[in-house]
């Protein structure tokens, strides 16, 4: 493709681009489709001759698009959101541009130094230990990975990457009963093992219970067992429960465990200094991470992780054939060395033009925004005769269920509730998820897309209730 064929068709895509971004609210939130209506129109075979441009956009607006779930939608409230801004997208333009590989130094220093400052902004203006160094990631389970990798090396004193587990394979990861299956999906990579996962029971508010810790790890350790990792969530999936990082940390120092803390989607509130009381012992651990991509405007994927010893992480993960060896070797940081993949993407770029473009005190205006939308939402909640908060909320998401006779039928209550979550999500007008407390069916309620405001929370709000009025 020449370039002036290139810039005609880029010009295009740019208007879609804004277009979308202008007229994202008029699609249905969640996408419509059918199971394999959209493989079904796509060719069973690979094109033998190429296809223009215009057709290839065509089909896309025509297949590809009606199986679009709307992520950046202000009228998404499900999961937890993956944002993205206008200055992220235009510096992922440029990143897809440039196509750097930037696994080391040599192979484009501005990604590697780019994201040693970006590193050390997010750091200090969250509070976390300034000795802490920072990579990014590319998501939440990878840094979490990382961890449990760092943590098994570093309890093996290295030997499980020299020799494998031989002496070593009664490992022993710890978490609550809310943290995000991540853990467990790393302890199975790992070769630790899925049934070596000791989940500690959560108090009433869903907090991991730091008295049952302890004494799962002084039973293992009297069983023959080896405490290797102890995960804390800020933040939990289903509630946004939070791990008391500071008792944690009293926990693991006392008996020499890796203590990581995952703060996938709360993290990014530390930029809010009321918020930073969160990681009160951040310095008893031994590793942290939160996600940009979730909270922090910055198109997926970018998960920011921190680590107190940074020789733990690069021991575990350094390998040095020949043909990656340069000149500068021993002299700057190369970022292959800090996690799983070799070849790693220019995300820190994103990163920069977002934190300018907003500045500090734009992201801290849309994150107390978004709370205090949440704060709303919880009163009307509380006022509702038909509805019911199922846990307190603690930030951005709200947990609640419908319940107009305040029944005590827990079976039939969830039938109810989970009637109305597919009837809200089958209307296209907003999209909701839900989670179990106390085998309770719980709708959750996000509110932390980049571009929401009081008007789309109230409409959510006003067609929840017509649509249980309706049941």
């Amino acid at each position: 493709m020449k370039s002036n064929e290139f810039r005609k068709h880029a010009h295009h895509f740019v208007d879609w681009m804004a277009n979308y971004m202008d007229a994202v609210e008029s699609y249905p939130v969640k996408s419509q489709v059918a199971p394999k209506e959209i493989y079904d129109q796509i060719e069973q075979e690979m094109p033998i001759e190429g296809v223009e441009v215009d057709q290839i956009f065509s089909d896309f607006k025509d297949i590809i698009m009606p199986g679009i779930t709307h992520w950046q939608s202000p009228n998404f409230f499900a999961y937890f959101n993956a944002n993205g801004s206008a200055p992220s997208i235009l510096a992922e333009m440029i990143t897809a541009t440039l196509g750097v590989q930037g696994m080391k130094w040599d192979t484009s220093p501005a990604s590697t130094e780019l994201e040693e400052r970006m590193m050390e902004w997010l750091r200090d203006a969250m509070g976390i230990p300034s000795d802490w160094s920072g990579v990014i990631q590319d998501t939440g389970s990878t840094s979490t990975l990382a961890s449990i990798l760092t943590a098994r090396e570093q309890k093996s004193n290295y030997q499980v990457n020299e020799k494998g587990f031989k002496g070593y394979s009664n490992m022993r990861v710890y978490c609550s009963e809310e943290t995000h299956s991540s853990i467990e999906k790393g302890a199975k990579i790992a070769g630790i093992g899925k049934e070596n996962v000791v989940k500690i029971k959560s108090d009433e508010l869903l907090q991991m219970c730091t008295d049952d810790l302890e004494k799962a790890i002084l039973s293992d350790i009297e069983n023959g067992y080896v405490p290797c990792c102890i995960a804390s969530t800020l933040g939990t999936t289903g509630t946004t429960a939070m791990d008391s990082v500071d008792d944690v940390g009293t926990v693991s120092q006392k008996y020499k465990i890796w203590h990581h803390i995952d703060a996938a989607y709360v993290g990014s509130a530390l930029l809010l200094p009321e918020f930073q009381f969160l990681i009160k012992g951040i310095e008893k651990a031994d590793s942290f991470f939160f996600n940009p991509h979730k909270w922090m405007f910055t198109n997926f994927d970018c998960s920011a992780y921190f680590v107190k010893d940074k020789n733990a992480l690069i021991n575990t993960f350094a390998i040095l054939p020949e043909y990656l060896k340069t000149s500068n070797d021993g002299v700057v940081n190369n970022h292959c060395d800090w996690g799983v993949p070799l070849g790693r993407r220019f995300r820190s770029l994103k990163l920069w033009f977002v934190i300018r473009y907003y500045g500090l005190k734009g992201i801290q205006q849309k994150l107390r925004s978004h709370i205090e939308l949440a704060k709303w939402l919880e009163v009307q909640i509380n006022d509702s005769k038909d509805f019911q908060m199922i846990i307190p909320r603690t930030m951005n998401l709200v947990c609640f269920h419908f319940n107009p006779m305040e029944s005590k039928d827990v079976p039939a209550l969830n039938e109810v509730n989970e009637k109305l979550l597919n009837t809200l999500n089958a209307s296209g007008s907003i999209y909701l998820t839900h989670t179990k407390v106390d085998e309770v069916y719980t709708l959750r309620m996000v509110i932390g897309q980049t571009n929401v405001t009081q008007n789309h929370v109230e409409n959510a709000w006003s067609h929840i209730l017509e649509s249980a009025k309706n049941l």
